[in-house]
């Protein structure tokens, strides 16, 4: 074949393969186009498949964690307690504005969109496999899972989990329910979490009283909560954060949830400056543990308030509170030196304080700090009364009409004998007590002998009245039935009872013979449980009003004239009962006024480990402890400045017997016209010194018959009557407390 002839073939044959190659062109881009959708497809069904086979799973452990906020009776905060500090909240209590900044700064579309950005969630993908680290895009849905369902991880399985739940949680819940989830699972730095505790912490308001210009910072923060935070943040981050904030509220102003006129007249809401969170030191704890035994009371199991999310309001004033406080430090712990002096570092303070009217604990002092002492002294109940059970046993004469034993009915004007260790009549188990440092009083009135807390008249009255009768009402006006023997030796308080107990049973006196149960709690909230509030905490009348304002009456001249005369001022009227108990292990006073009742006791607790019960005697460098020192001084100092420095209310008195109070009897130990009085100084006894002239005055009625009671032998020293120390105190003595031996009631010598 020639050249020609081949020339001419290849120009023929070129065309064919021209077409070749445009067929296999057309060809290979239907393979990748369809290589394309089936893979497309496939990856549609792995996720359809991924879809059906990710649940959505339990909330994690740290999600549902929050704390337990405890405030004043006023709102403010006393507490928080928990390991994360959040309060979650409703968006009823998150403003709209505020809602809308939250959207505005994470997801404009999110009342729209179905809960994902797949194009974010792509590019987030990508930077994890390329080790660019974290990136945004997500939906407020899909933050709202990843903090409520899974972990912070940047991986790439958390991120397909993510926008997996993310579309379900879309579909199974209401937007106003991610919403809130989400502001209230978010972390926004200070340790916050949530928008409420974030609300507290930038700004010391709740939620609720958020303004748009603080929402829109709090919304801002999100991105960068460490950073922006604006009391530490470098002039940098402050320029980032406040143009973050302006991002915010433009973005509201576009999508119409902020008005074009009102955008700018907002300025930047500056946080405050970060805050400690209120720890458990001082008396916090004391009263967050109150408050937390009288939920359980009610049916709360701790197990519960341990989970946290509850909100609890005390009735707790926080004025009178820090009253109270004060007193203790200024009337005692100035006073004392813990580091040096064996004695003051046994000494333990404890008090409640109520309102009679309402029965709510307005104040209570546990202790020198619940982080030093873990023991609340205003509740502990290991400790016996003394004599401020005394009013109790009058009470109960008055209710049962009680006579005496030669038929007199009892009351503040009637007469019995005085005479220090005389035997008490009609008793099956025969009781001799001794009175402050074994006086004889001779013949006296009930209300002198309130006003000396002479101790052989009220175990006589104890009698009298009956046991049984006087520990039935005592129980009916409050006390508890811890301890509490039916025989002649109660009348010293030898059972046991805290400053709370003392302060109901007192109140309910105070309260005209309503019965007044403390109570702490005003109310006590959480998203899960019914809201619980006060229960009513004035109840029946357990005694008349005549018996408990005639008690009242009688208290009166304990202040005016008797062992409580360092609560006696014109600022406000009172009426009260000292106390100190065997050997000075406790001293008390146990007083009110028309609106506010308030018992104070000092302990004497070892400080070697196990505790223990020791003396008073000594404290301060003062000799012995009595009722009517230091704990009427700190009464006395606290209701001044709980009544904002006095009160001209008065008490409101139905007396069963008016009379005016008689004067003093002569103390004596056979015949007031031959004995002298013995004369003791101030340091050695808190009472009045009694006129030392004998009387002349005939009494109206007479005294018991004393020489028909069994006969008893002089009590062996240290087991019942003698003083097992110098000194005493005002109800001070030996002797086992309520021990009987041979046929005997062996209590303690107290007054």
């Amino acid at each position: 074949m020639g050249r020609a002839e081949a020339r001419r073939a290849g120009q023929h044959a070129a065309p064919r393969t021209a077409r070749k190659g445009g067929i296999r062109r057309l060809f290979a881009w239907k393979k990748m186009l369809g290589t394309f959708f089936g893979l497309s497809l496939l990856a549609m069904g792995g996720l359809f498949v991924v879809y059906l086979m990710v649940p959505v799973p339990d909330a994690n452990a740290q999600a549902e964690m929050q704390s337990n906020v405890y405030k004043y009776s006023d709102g403010t905060i006393l507490a928080r307690t928990g390991q994360v500090n959040r309060e979650i909240v409703g968006l009823d209590k998150i403003p709209a504005e505020v809602q809308h900044a939250f959207v505005a700064a994470e997801n404009k579309s999110f009342y729209s969109d179905n809960g994902v950005d797949l194009k974010g969630t792509a590019r987030g993908v990508l930077n994890t496999l390329s080790g660019k680290g974290k990136q945004g895009g997500s939906t407020i849905t899909q933050q709202y899972v990843k903090n409520y369902f899974l972990t912070q991880d940047q991986t790439v399985t958390r991120k397909l989990k993510e926008l997996v739940i993310s579309l379900k949680v879309d579909r199974k819940m209401t937007k106003s329910e991610i919403l809130a989830g989400y502001i209230n699972t978010s972390y926004y730095g200070r340790g916050a979490y949530g928008v409420q505790a974030a609300a507290q912490a930038y700004y010391g308001v709740d939620a609720v009283d958020l303004s748009v210009s603080q929402g829109a910072y709090l919304a801002a923060l999100l991105q960068a909560p460490n950073q922006y935070d604006w009391t530490t943040a470098t002039p940098h981050s402050r320029k980032l954060v406040g143009q973050r904030w302006n991002y915010v509220l433009d973005n509201m102003v576009e999508k119409g949830w902020l008005s074009a006129s009102e955008r700018p007249g907002l300025k930047f809401a500056v946080p405050d400056e970060p805050k400690a969170a209120p720890g458990m030191e001082g008396q916090t704890g004391y009263l967050v543990e109150a408050a937390d035994d009288e939920l359980a009371a009610r049916g709360v199991d701790k197990a519960q308030i341990a989970k946290g999310g509850w909100t609890i309001t005390l009735n707790v004033d926080k004025k009178k509170q820090k009253a109270l406080v004060k007193a203790v430090d200024e009337q005692l712990e100035s006073k004392i030196d813990r580091k040096k002096n064996k004695t003051d570092a046994t000494v333990q303070a404890g008090a409640t304080s109520v309102d009679p009217g309402t029965g709510h604990v307005v104040a209570l002092y546990g202790g020198v700090s619940a982080t030093e002492h873990w023991i609340s002294n205003a509740t502990r109940s290991d400790y016996q009364p003394a004599s401020t059970f005394k009013p109790l046993v009058l009470a109960s004469a008055l209710e049962n009409g009680s006579e005496t034993q030669d038929g007199r009915r009892i009351g503040t004007a009637t007469t019995y004998d005085g005479t220090s260790k005389r035997p008490v009549v009609g008793s099956d188990t025969p009781f001799a007590p001794q009175n402050e440092d074994d006086r004889d009083y001779g013949t006296v009135d009930v209300q002198k002998a309130m006003n000396l807390s002479i101790n052989s008249v009220f175990a006589q009255m104890v009698v009298d009245v009956g046991p049984a009768k006087v520990k039935r009402t005592a129980l009916d006006l409050g006390m508890p039935d811890k301890g509490f023997p039916e025989r002649p030796a109660i009348t010293l308080g030898t059972m046991n009872a805290s400053t709370w107990d003392m302060a109901g049973a007192y109140a309910t006196l105070n309260n005209h013979g309503k019965k007044v149960t403390p109570v702490i709690v005003k109310s006590a909230e959480h998203k899960d449980r019914e809201t619980l509030t006060t229960p009513e905490a004035v109840g029946k009348q357990v005694v008349s009003r005549q018996t408990a304002d005639t008690v009242t009456h009688v208290l009166q001249g304990v202040v005016k004239n008797g062992s409580g005369q360092e609560a006696n001022t014109t600022d406000y009227q009172a009426a009260g009962k000292t106390g100190t108990s065997e050997n000075n292990k406790s001293a008390w006073f146990a007083a009110y006024t028309p609106k506010l009742t308030t018992v104070v006791a000092l302990f004497g607790e070892a400080t070697k480990e196990g505790g223990g019960q020791v003396t008073l005697t000594g404290t301060a460098n003062s000799g012995r402890a009595n009722g009517g020192g230091f704990p009427a001084r700190i009464w006395a100092d606290y209701t001044l400045g709980a009544l904002n420095g006095g009160s001209d209310a008065a008490f409101d008195l139905d007396i069963a017997e008016p009379e005016k109070i008689l004067p003093s009897v002569t103390p004596s130990t056979s015949t007031p016209e031959t004995t002298p009085t013995p004369t003791l100084s101030p340091s050695e006894s808190d009472e009045p010194e009694p006129d030392p002239t004998p009387t002349t005055s005939t009494p109206t009625t007479s005294p018991p018959v004393t020489t028909t009671s069994p006969t008893a032998p002089d009590p062996d020293p240290g087991e019942t009557g003698e003083p097992t120390e110098p000194g005493g105190g005002e109800e001070t003595g030996g002797g086992d407390g309520g021990t009987e031996g041979a046929g005997h009631d062996r209590g303690p010598n107290l007054w």
